[in-house]
């Protein structure tokens, strides 16, 4: 099996950790460099508590992305971080496999023409958990059923963003199989003091919780006459996200286009 080449972005957060552990046990993954806005110059093995691995370590991705020959880069990053790395990889022919949130519809259609212009793969992932790729399939099925659904999303309180990824993920596949509806009462809007969460689209809500100890948690509720249907996932460590980044890694060697959700590859 051909070695697939990787830089890294963001190796010291607790997500890098893991795909640092994560290259390192695949025979076919290498990783070349990382991506880190401090330790320049320095290799990942200078670093207190990773493995002896002689990756180069740049701040400037441009510099990075120029000098280091590479296949992949995996960005577990910040949003705004990783919409830079994402444009600036596509632009030097790297694939990216992307696990940061946030992208807008009109950054993604511009991810979209790059990738198409360069013919070049990109995987944007609002999750890695199979699991929860899973969930957002189900749920993409019952909403045929049910048309009544509010979604809540439970997060660790370092997350930046609100609602997650994930959530909005899950309410735009709903949207497709289920039939417009503006949910609870005609004058909730007037009546009600205080938060109703997010509306997405089409009368969904999402709900955010942000609360220490919890890492990525989801489900799904929906209503109908007489009974309720709930969907959930939780993922308790990130090791449980690695299979899916695998999985990204591995099929964008054989794109050429941007695909937006893990759901596209999965069987």
């Amino acid at each position: 099996m051909k070695i697939i080449k990787i830089i890294l972005a963001g190796p010291r957060g607790r997500m890098g950790r893991e795909a640092v552990e994560l290259i390192q046990r695949e025979e076919h993954f290498e990783l070349v460099a990382c991506l880190d806005r401090v330790n320049e110059g320095k290799r990942l093995s200078d670093l207190d508590g990773f493995p002896q691995i002689d990756a180069p370590i740049y701040k400037d991705p441009v510099k990075c992305f120029q000098e280091i020959e590479a296949d992949v880069l995996i960005d577990l990053t910040t949003p705004e971080i990783g919409k830079i790395h994402t444009k600036l990889a596509v632009e030097h022919g790297i694939r990216p496999v992307v696990g940061t949130t946030g992208f807008n519809e009109e950054e993604l259609q511009e991810l979209t023409e790059l990738a198409d212009a360069k013919k070049t793969g990109v995987i944007i992932a609002p999750n890695f958990a199979v699991g929860a790729i899973l969930m957002m399939k189900f749920a993409q099925m019952a909403a045929k059923h049910f048309q009544d659904v509010e979604i809540i999303e439970l997060h660790h309180d370092r997350k930046l963003d609100a609602p997650s990824g994930t959530g909005i993920k899950t309410a735009e596949m709903i949207s497709k199989t289920r039939t417009p509806k503006q949910q609870g009462h005609p004058n909730e809007e007037e009546t009600i003091q205080g938060a109703r969460g997010a509306e997405t689209k089409d009368g969904i809500r999402i709900h955010s919780v942000r609360l220490p100890g919890l890492v990525a948690h989801q489900e799904v509720i929906f209503g109908g006459e007489g009974q309720s249907l709930t969907i959930r996932h939780d993922s308790y460590n990130r090791a449980s996200f690695m299979s899916g980044v695998k999985l990204a890694v591995e099929t964008i060697m054989t794109l050429d286009v941007l695909v937006y959700g893990l759901e596209n590859i999965i069987e």
